[in-house]
């Protein structure tokens, strides 16, 4: 892994990566080091993974979950059970630096890419496991997903309005823990850079929905309150909500004193101002819905345009609320730099969230098998 970087280039350019990973957490952990540069080669069987076929966009593509997922990777199909394919997969093993796989510790034995089996390989390779509970508990060998950690964490007790526990649309914690993974990898990068030793490295679906949730939970601890779920309020600050306008939605966010003065006599309504129910961030959350009420009678009669003119003027948070087709015609996304429009068969894959010298849009998520003979030439198993 030792090599001189030259700044123009990404800056982990050189590294190879295997990519064992399926659906989101992990395929997102090693997408998100091949948006640096690095070589990710996504292992898959030669009929192809499940996870190829999330969010179908028609019978001649591959699904829209893969397209990001994967985005920047080339695509090795083999059997994995044929014994002549596990030599491949062997010497592939023997010439990377990183494996990233999501798997229970029991299933990783099985499928023997323990980090014990693999550095029997590699001394010095670096392991990157996700799993959906921690490795050291009761529950670590069971199986789960994205709302195996909304559900456990609590999160889902305050989603939604109250009438039922409600899952988050978006799939947060395969999202956070994909980037924890990614950034917990290239800090076992460094300390091989600098001692030449490789890892493990661990993380749990549970662990980062916990950690989203941790200050609602040290609450919960001390006694201090119980959260209920409060709809689209914030229960920390307020008015901060979705309000109707005269033809649409709007979000309004006001946080801090300063704020909610300013907010307070746009609408109309300086007296908000003076009240102890409002006089504070925490105040106005714990008594948001009055406030809300009280603005979304101001909202209800202005267009969304109006009022969105209307708080910008004043530098009160206000946006519109969105579908998703109309987000992707929203001025706020234009020429922002947001996407990987070209690089991708024209499907809008967001672009490295972090930008850094020598990085570049990804390429399109492979077709499976894409890469193979390139892949086995250079490993030696086709001639050049």
């Amino acid at each position: 892994m030792e090599r001189s970087i030259d700044p123009a280039e990404p800056i982990l350019a050189g590294l190879r990566v295997l990519d064992f990973g399926r659906y989101i957490a992990a395929p997102l952990c090693a997408a998100l080091l091949a948006d640096l540069g690095a070589d990710v080669i996504r292992v898959e069987p030669v009929s192809g993974a499940s996870d190829r076929d999330v969010m179908p966009l028609g019978p001649d593509r591959d699904g829209a979950l893969y397209a990001q997922m994967n985005r920047g990777k080339r695509s090795l199909a083999i059997d994995f059970r044929d014994p002549n394919e596990s030599s491949v997969l062997r010497a592939l093993v023997m010439v990377s630096d990183v494996v990233i796989v999501n798997m229970p510790p029991a299933q990783l034995t099985k499928a023997g890419l323990s980090y014990d089996e693999l550095r029997a390989l590699k001394p010095d390779i670096i392991l990157t496991t996700i799993s959906a509970y921690s490795t050291i508990g009761a529950s670590r060998n069971l199986t789960g997903f994205d709302g195996t950690g909304q559900a456990l964490s609590g999160a889902m007790h305050i989603t939604g309005d109250g009438a039922m526990p409600t899952r988050a649309a978006v799939s947060y914690v395969d999202y956070s823990t994909g980037i924890a993974a990614a950034y917990a990898t290239l800090a076992a990068i460094i300390r091989h850079m600098r001692t030449g030793k490789g890892q493990q490295v661990e993380t749990s679906l549970l662990q980062n929905a916990l950690a989203i949730m941790n200050p609602i939970l040290i609450e919960a601890a001390t006694g201090t309150r119980e959260r209920a779920a409060t709809g689209n309020r914030s229960p920390i600050s307020g008015p901060s909500d979705a309000f109707r306008s005269a033809d649409g939605w709007v979000m309004i966010q006001v946080i801090g004193d300063m704020m909610f003065a300013r907010f307070a006599e746009r609408i109309g309504r300086p007296d908000l101002v003076g009240r102890p129910e409002y006089a504070s961030d925490i105040a106005r959350g714990e008594n948001g819905a009055a406030l809300s009420e009280i603005v979304a009678e101001w909202c209800r009669i202005r267009s969304s345009a109006e009022i969105l003119a209307s708080l910008t003027e004043m530098r009160i948070p206000c946006v519109p609320i969105l579908s998703a087709a109309e987000a992707l015609q929203s001025a706020e996304l234009q020429n922002g730099g947001y996407f990987s429009y070209p690089a991708a068969r024209d499907v809008p894959v967001v672009a490295p969230l972090a930008q850094l010298a020598g990085t570049t849009g990804p390429r399109p998520a492979p077709q499976l098998g894409e890469h193979n003979d390139e892949i086995m030439r250079e490993l030696g198993e086709l001639p050049t």
